[in-house]
C-alpha cells in the first residue's frame, strides 16, 4: 500500500538540459520550486562542472515527488557511467535531443537496456 501512494506523489518532471531546452519546457509549464528554494531543473552550459551534473542526477533521481527525468543526451554522455549505472523504475529516465545535438539512438541507455531485454 505505501508503495502505491508513493507512486501517486510522484507528479513531477525533473530536467538536465541547455538553456534552450529548460526555456522550453520551463514555458511549458514544468517549473517548480519547493518550499526549500529547491528547482526541478538544472540549465547547463560550458562553464557547468561534472560534479554539479552528477549532483543534481542523483538529487533529481532520490526525490520522491519526481515521476520522469530528462536529460539532453549530449549531457548525459558527460556522465554516461552515472546514467548507466542508474536502474530504477522510477523516476524514469529519458535522454532527448536538443536544438544543437540530434537524438543518436546508440547512445540512449534505456534503448540499450530495451534491445538487451529482447536479445537484439
Amino acid at each position: 500500500m505505501t508503495a502505491h501512494t508513493s507512486f501517486k506523489d510522484r507528479n513531477l518532471l525533473a530536467v538536465i538540459g541547455d538553456e534552450d531546452s529548460i526555456t522550453g519546457l520551463l514555458l511549458a509549464g514544468i517549473g517548480h520550486i519547493d518550499e526549500h528554494q529547491k528547482k526541478n531543473f538544472l540549465i547547463v552550459d560550458s562553464k557547468t562542472q561534472i560534479s554539479t551534473i552528477e549532483a543534481s542526477f542523483q538529487e533529481f533521481t532520490e526525490r520522491k515527488d519526481v515521476a520522469i527525468l530528462l536529460i539532453n543526451q549530449h549531457i548525459a554522455e558527460k556522465i554516461r557511467p552515472t546514467v548507466d549505472r542508474y536502474q530504477q523504475a522510477f523516476p524514469t529516465l529519458l535522454e532527448i535531443p536538443s536544438k544543437d545535438h540530434p537524438y543518436d539512438p546508440e547512445k540512449d541507455s534505456v534503448l540499450k537496456r530495451v534491445q538487451k531485454f529482447f536479445g537484439e
